[in-house]
């Protein structure tokens, strides 16, 4: 008679329930799937069963092609158009947050519908940057009749008629910068101007059975906006975050570092981990990859310490050269440094100073 049968029946159930535990864990740990997301959010799957909600980090998208990626709950992301585009899909239609480049309207509204094809309804601005805005007056004009707004009747595309346009939603202070005062030319078309416009901390919706909050946290400049997707546990986070570069911080219109490490603050207060610090709430940022919690702390801390660098040159009475000749951002330049384009370490550690300094 072995070990086992001599012992007690209840000891051998539980001998035998830890045997099969241990079994079905390696199994589960042998057979664990990675989903690739493709467009339209179907993917392909290798290596057994289980599954993923979301891809740590972003395949690199074909210049001039849209990607399609599934985030949480109602909440798709679109890469490729600009800056990144959230999209909330539901039975009341479609909330946009913010629309790319101008030149990508077309691929933008057809990854749309690939999503849905209820209306459009909403479109929400984070920032003035043409990156974010520039597809608003085409892609707000296949939206449909919102309630206060004048019938539009137009022929769309397949000789149906288009109803209204849907809503434009940012700060009031982005709605000025993509205006312009009388007998001025403005930066965009009328058509793309916010129509719905706020001036106080939070504006809040409920759409396609969630509350979606939309807050003011001033930033790169003094219009940032993030949206909360609460019921999906997604933030759209828009320019405040790039998790590609240094930030564009304008301070011409009200933008500065200190405000870049606080709105990250901020932004850390509705973002909540799950186990380990990882997953969680789900973060779109206006460049790059899908973050979560420990991704936007350690983009705060590293404004952080930038800040506290380049404040403590400017307090020693350090020129902007001699302060750019410290290399303020040395720990974080091979991730996020660049010496080309339209927007370099240089002129990023040039902003942070002179919003720092005053001039």
């Amino acid at each position: 008679m072995s070990q086992l049968q001599r012992k007690s029946p209840a000891v051998r159930r539980l001998v035998l329930a830890w045997s099969l535990a241990i079994a079905c864990l390696g199994v589960f740990a042998l057979g664990e799937r990675v989903y690739v997301y493709t467009q339209g959010g179907q993917g392909n799957t290798q290596g057994g069963q289980g599954s993923r909600m979301w891809a740590p980090r972003l395949a690199t998208v074909p210049a001039g092609e849209i990607q399609v990626l599934p985030v949480q709950g109602n909440v798709h992301v679109l890469i490729g158009a600009g800056g990144n585009i959230t999209v909330q899909a539901g039975n009341d239609g479609v909330l946009m947050v913010d629309t790319g480049t101008a030149n990508m309207s077309q691929k933008v509204i057809a990854a749309m519908r690939s999503i849905s094809t209820k209306p459009l309804r909403y479109i929400v601005n984070t920032s003035a940057g043409a990156e974010y805005t520039g597809g608003n007056a085409a892609i707000a004009d296949i939206g449909e009749t919102i309630p206060f707004r004048e019938p539009n009747y137009t022929a769309g595309p397949q000789g149906a008629l288009d109803v209204g346009r849907a809503s434009i939603i940012s700060y009031y202070t982005v709605l000025h910068r993509l205006s312009a005062p009388t007998g001025k030319a403005a930066a965009t078309p009328e058509e793309g101007w916010p129509d719905n416009t706020f001036s106080i901390e939070q504006k809040r919706l409920y759409f396609n059975d969630e509350p979606v909050v939309i807050m003011h946290h001033p930033a790169n400049s003094d219009g940032n906006s993030i949206v909360l997707f609460r019921k999906s546990d997604v933030v759209s986070a828009g320019a405040m975050l790039d998790l590609t570069a240094y930030p564009v911080i304008d301070v011409e219109n009200g933008g500065s570092i200190s405000q870049m490490a606080d709105a990250m603050n901020r932004l850390i207060d509705v973002v909540v981990p799950a186990a380990n610090a990882a997953g969680g709430t789900m973060v779109i940022p206006g460049h790059g990859r899908i973050a979560d919690h420990a991704e936007v702390v350690y983009y705060r801390d590293m404004l952080t310490i930038i800040r506290d660098r380049i404040q403590d040159g400017i307090k020693r009475g350090l020129t902007l050269e001699q302060v750019k000749a410290a290399r303020p951002t040395r720990d974080w330049d091979a991730r996020y440094g660049k010496d080309t384009g339209p927007w370099t370490t240089a002129m990023f550690v040039e902003a942070a100073y002179k919003s720092l300094a005053g001039k």
